[in-house]
């Protein structure tokens, strides 16, 4: 295409200046698409990680009210504070 001539494309609804401007909008947006491609896994990774640390926690709390769990830990710090 020559300079000063206008591609059927381009022209469209808008002119010229339009249709370089949403392409300009276009590119930069998918450069920064680019830049980084896993913008969004982020939270897919912290909802996971958030749901394995409060089954981690229920499986603790489950285990710690165990009658010999209990006693165990009771146990150890009776003989943590006795004086000798």
């Amino acid at each position: 295409m020559r300079a000063g001539r206008q591609s059927a494309r381009e022209v469209g609804r808008w002119g010229v200046r339009s249709a370089r401007r949403v392409r300009g909008r276009l590119v930069a947006a998918t450069r920064a698409m680019r830049a980084a491609p896993q913008a969004g896994m982020a939270t897919a990774e912290y909802a996971i990680a958030t749901l394995a640390a409060a089954a981690f926690a229920g499986l603790l709390l489950v285990i710690l009210r165990s009658p010999e769990v209990r006693g165990f830990l009771l146990g150890i710090i009776r003989q943590a504070l006795q004086v000798s």
